[in-house]
């Protein structure tokens, strides 16, 4: 017998992978995502209008991410004990206000409150919609968080067009007219908590086939030390370009702003692909093999981007981006299977550690790039997918009951 709840878009099945959950919720994610790389995106416009340095840019990204990356585990905790699915509708009003903020603020010190609204409204937001994300997923666990995520990769790539198009030629206030995506957001979440609410309870844990072996408590602590490092790898890696790849394509190549934002989508966009491919090849060849490719495989490329020609770093960011991006569905999969139970923490501490490394990572650069020079950046970052190597003290086994 089939159950059906009232949610999103009408009744929906809830045997097997609810995709117009999924869809309800990685559409949020593109909008909030989206409003999220506006600020990053407008970086040359404010550049130019309150004179500011590559430390203050550096510092509107860790003010924006270090809010997300400290709540984000407390939120988790939290849903845990009681999940809160009513306070994403909530959060997609703060960073409503977030938008407005940045739209209307006269000084620097308001720019960074509207980064920051728009901060907590992330950290709200993505713990308790990728427990959603898992609860729809029928199993499919690796599908169900690219999915989610490949939402937020879309609106991070989709981020520096709409700049591109709407923001730099009509200014700040253009912001404005993003509050309506916002406001579609708050209507969706309000459906999919409501879905969520009323859905049946999930089966136990042992009627859905797990059979890999236990871990001691300090196995499972020294893999998620080794996580947090590969998370810290990639978004550090990232954030070096999503925050400051506009500047070096400007420098190095001589780059109209807009044409910049137009190469920064296409670094953006790839990931996008990324994200896609990851999760459902993870569910198939597990998501170990998955982490392996993505960290280390990026390093040759990595490597020949500082000294590549404008064509060629077009390629190599293209193919950055689909590999490096694959790796974090599969990263939050194989965490929430060493931790069984605490979707929310785990959820809450990975997403925020990938914001806080990003934040932390784009102040530090931002100095760096103030005292050696943009390219400098590039040169010191491509070394890091090698720390991909302590891929090795992952523990294996932990999927075998899945992925034989």
């Amino acid at each position: 017998m089939t159950t059906t709840v009232r949610g999103v878009g009408g009744t929906l099945s809830t045997q097997g992978t609810v995709w117009a959950v999924l869809g309800g919720v990685a559409l949020c994610h593109c909008i909030n995502d989206i409003m999220q790389s506006l600020v990053s995106a407008i970086y040359p416009l404010l550049e130019e209008e309150f004179a500011l340095s590559y430390a203050q840019i550096g510092f509107l990204t860790f003010a924006f991410t270090v809010t997300a990356s400290v709540l984000q585990p407390l939120v988790g905790v939290v849903t845990d004990k009681r999940p809160l699915p009513l306070a994403l509708p909530l959060g997609m009003g703060s960073t409503l206000l977030g938008i407005v903020t940045l739209a209307f603020a006269p000084s620097y010190p308001l720019l960074v409150l509207g980064a920051m609204l728009i901060g907590v409204g992330s950290s709200i937001f993505h713990p308790e919609a990728s427990r959603i994300a898992r609860a729809a997923s029928g199993g499919r666990f690796g599908t169900a968080q690219s999915v989610f995520q490949v939402g937020g990769n879309v609106g991070h790539a989709a981020g520096p067009l709409l700049a591109a198009f709407i923001v730099a030629p009509f200014g700040r206030l253009s912001l404005l007219w993003f509050t309506l995506g916002t406001m579609l957001g708050i209507h969706v979440l309000w459906r999919v908590s409501d879905w969520y609410k009323r859905r049946p309870a999930p089966p136990p844990r042992a009627a859905r086939g797990t059979d890999a072996p236990r871990l001691s408590r300090g196995r499972v602590l020294g893999a998620l030390v080794v996580l947090g490092v590969l998370v810290f790898t990639k978004n550090a890696y990232t954030s070096s370009l999503s925050s400051f790849y506009t500047f070096y394509v400007i420098e190095r190549f001589g780059l109209t702003a807009q044409q910049s934002q137009l190469m920064l989508f296409v670094f953006l966009g790839a990931m996008a692909l990324g994200v896609i491919l990851g999760g459902p090849i993870g569910d198939r060849i597990g998501p170990l093999a998955v982490i392996w490719v993505s960290i280390l495989g990026v390093l040759p490329f990595t490597l020949m981007l500082p000294y590549a020609n404008l064509w060629m770093s077009v390629v190599l960011t293209l193919v950055i981006g689909v590999v490096i991006a694959s790796a974090f569905p599969a990263i939050l999969v194989f965490a929430q299977e060493l931790v069984p139970g605490r979707v929310g923490l785990i959820n809450g501490v990975f997403f925020g550690l990938a914001f806080g490394m990003g934040g932390i990572a784009a102040a530090v650069l931002g100095a760096v790039a103030d005292a050696r020079g943009i390219e400098f950046v590039y040169q010191i970052c491509a070394w890091l997918p090698a720390l991909g190597l302590l891929t090795v003290f992952l523990p294996r086994g932990v999927f075998q009951g899945r992925h034989g």
